[in-house]
């Protein structure tokens, strides 16, 4: 297989985006990861789940662009078809191909920047299964992912999205890999102080399809109402529940600064819940 063009380029997820450096989330545990750049994302490969551990991406607002959508699904030749959850997996079932690091994240620069770097999601490192009636819903997965983009468009603000699954060894089986019941996001930007002082504020997010997902007879997503959850949680929990190690992030998150008490989860039911 010739090596995609999307791998050509290998700059990747870019720790110094921010005006404070930020490096990429350290998966934890036995397994043996793999570090994939492409377009101004990285993608950390669990190579025994067959799927991503954390992915990172850097998006300047002040360049986004809004392009029609293009690119084709691809494996990545530089790690072997048997590390990858390739088409089979979402072959005749209701599973979509969930982008982690999303299309239009990398999609900014001139028009060709930005087309190349959003083709380049199109690699299934970056895909993992997802119900599809949260991965096209507007109103909670989609619409939180879209409330960062707007964050950042509106405010042309840079700002580096950290996204990847739980994988955990409870999910349930299928098609030699395992399908994971619960997605991590965390956001990251800089903030100035009225005295010119410059920190780092970060939010999580934790989106649960545990009751979607039935692998018993042929992997059929079952659209119940309101059985998908959407939470902001505090990233020391998404730590410990992913076995992530997000380093400066844990301290920098919207809602344990300053407060008074634990931070506890929020359901998010509608965008104005999201606190950024």
């Amino acid at each position: 297989m010739s090596r995609p063009r999307m791998a050509q380029d290998g700059t990747g997820y870019d720790a110094e985006f921010l005006v404070l450096p930020v490096g990429m989330p350290r998966p934890l545990g036995p397994h043996r990861f793999t570090a994939l750049p492409y377009l101004r994302f990285s993608v950390i490969l669990d190579t025994n789940r067959r799927l991503a551990a954390a992915t990172g991406v850097n998006i300047d607002g002040a360049t986004l662009q809004d392009l029609p959508r293009t690119g084709d699904w691809e494996l990545d030749s530089r790690v072997p078809a048997t590390e990858q959850a390739g088409p089979a997996v979402y072959a005749d079932n209701d599973f979509d191909r969930g982008h982690l690091v999303r299309r239009r994240d990398p999609g900014w620069g001139t028009a060709a920047e930005a087309r190349a770097a959003t083709e380049a999601t199109f690699v299934y490192p970056n895909a993992a299964p997802q119900a599809s009636v949260f991965n096209q819903s507007k109103d909670l997965w989609v619409g939180l992912e879209d409330h960062v983009l707007q964050f950042a468009d509106a405010t042309d603000q840079r700002v580096s999205v950290f996204t990847g699954p739980v994988l955990d060894a409870a999910d349930p089986p299928y098609r030699g890999i395992r399908i994971p019941r619960r997605f991590w996001k965390v956001a990251a930007w800089a903030e100035s102080s009225e005295g010119g002082r410059v920190t780092l504020a970060a939010a999580g997010f934790v989106l649960d399809q545990s009751e979607l997902i039935d692998v018993s007879a042929s992997a059929v997503a079952v659209t119940r109402l309101g059985a998908f959850r959407t939470f902001q949680a505090p990233i020391a929990d998404i730590a410990a529940l992913a076995g992530i190690d997000f380093g400066p992030l844990v301290g920098a998150d919207v809602l344990v600064v300053g407060a008074a008490r634990p931070a506890a989860w929020t359901e998010l039911t509608r965008p104005t819940d999201i606190r950024l």
